[in-house]
């Protein structure tokens, strides 16, 4: 009989589109989940493991199923002491989804896991539409620096160990028994004394028996090798991560009355970013908060992203007393300096000179790197954003 192959890509009862589309949902639900927590978690764990939820109602595969609270349908049911023949049922009320009454049915529970570190920064970073390099470089670690591993049998002539190579000569030589250079002057020496005394058949006879000796005594020698190639050992060195030295980050952010919580959320992506640029260089990473209205303070996480707080916008304030942290606590000369800086935009009028002054005169001689990004109102990114007047950045 016939036998038929099914080679079609789609499975059996699904449908491709249903499939990709369910695909789709559950990407935006894992961004959705790792957004939550980046803006909620710490800076430091941004890009650690994460353990995300997805709803189960989500899972589904659309389908076409009978209205339970519309139509006409028919149906043979068993016989009760209710109905008789002819009398109507009346349908069932609601139809809604979700979870069921206790004892019932089970109720919906959501699917959790846990993604990794490469999946977590993928995620995270395909919202922010980075350039692949950009992303390539934060995510893997490329500073390598050579540490000794042990010894190896082959190398370069510059790494030979010429102590480890001649204890393995001396060692293969008398395993071997080479014979010594003190026995070949011994046999030379009584070779000599006998030629200087008067011949005779026994001194002949000895001295042929000692050449003969010497010379087995030097073919061996000559097998034997004082320095052979399997005796030499060259330093073995591997190339691992190696984070450079200490660094500090100062995130510096405005938080009066104009910066919301859409601006704070994307200042704080800002800040990821910057954090997962140093994790990838440094070994030990200390983070400062320093928040500002008119007034400048030191702050702790939570503080600095959920506390609110009324003034003016003075953001000499903030660099005055990122100057005088530093000058306290981290020394340019034992520590890597980054800071970043997020705001709207707004500052007192006359304070932009003072902070001109500050940067170029102090905090940049002192930092590796300052960041500062400017969150614009929601209006105008739409209009910077928009291809149609022509202003698209």
């Amino acid at each position: 009989m016939p036998i038929f192959i099914d080679r079609r890509l789609n499975p059996k009862d699904k449908s491709l589109g249903n499939r990709q589309r369910f695909l789709r949902r559950a990407r935006e639900e894992l961004k959705r989940s790792i957004r939550d927590q980046i803006r909620t978690g710490r800076i430091a764990d941004a890009d650690s493991e994460h353990a995300v939820r997805m709803p189960e109602r989500g899972t589904s595969e659309p389908s076409f199923n009978n209205a339970r609270d519309s139509g006409r349908r028919q149906h043979i049911l068993p016989g009760n002491r209710h109905f008789s023949a002819g009398d109507l049922i009346p349908k069932p009320g609601g139809g809604g989804g979700g979870a069921s009454s206790p004892g019932n049915k089970a109720s919906e529970d959501d699917f959790r896991f846990v993604l990794s570190r490469e999946e977590v920064l993928d995620l995270f970073f395909e919202d922010l539409e980075l350039p692949d390099m950009v992303k390539l470089n934060l995510k893997e670690i490329l500073a390598f620096k050579p540490r000794r591993a042990g010894f190896a049998a082959t190398g370069s002539p510059t790494n030979i160990n010429v102590g480890r190579t001649m204890r393995n000569s001396h060692g293969r030589r008398i395993a071997l028994r080479r014979p010594k250079q003190v026995e070949l002057d011994a046999i030379l020496e009584e070779i000599a004394s006998l030629e200087s005394t008067p011949s005779s058949a026994d001194a002949r006879q000895r001295i042929a028996a000692l050449r003969e000796e010497l010379d087995r005594l030097e073919r061996r020698r000559r097998r034997i090798a004082y320095v052979d190639p399997v005796d030499i050992r060259f330093n073995r060195f591997d190339s691992r991560p190696v984070p450079n030295a200490n660094a500090v980050m100062f995130c510096l952010m405005d938080v009066s009355g104009s910066m919301g919580e859409r601006e704070k959320d994307l200042a704080k992506r800002f800040f990821v970013l910057l954090h997962l640029f140093l994790k990838r260089r440094y070994d030990r990473i200390e983070i400062v908060f320093i928040r500002h209205t008119h007034l400048a303070q030191e702050v702790d996480e939570e503080t600095f992203f959920y506390n609110t707080q009324s003034g003016g916008t003075v953001v000499s304030t903030a660099l005055e007393e990122m100057h005088r942290i530093i000058t306290s606590r981290y020394p340019a000369h034992d520590w890597n300096i980054y800071a970043a800086q997020a705001s709207d935009g707004d500052n007192f009028a006359g304070d932009s000179e003072r902070c001109i002054s500050l940067l170029n005169g102090e905090l940049m001689r002192l930092c590796q790197y300052f960041a500062y990004v400017e969150i614009i109102d929601e209006r105008e990114a739409h209009i910077f954003g928009s291809t149609e007047n022509g202003t698209s950045l």
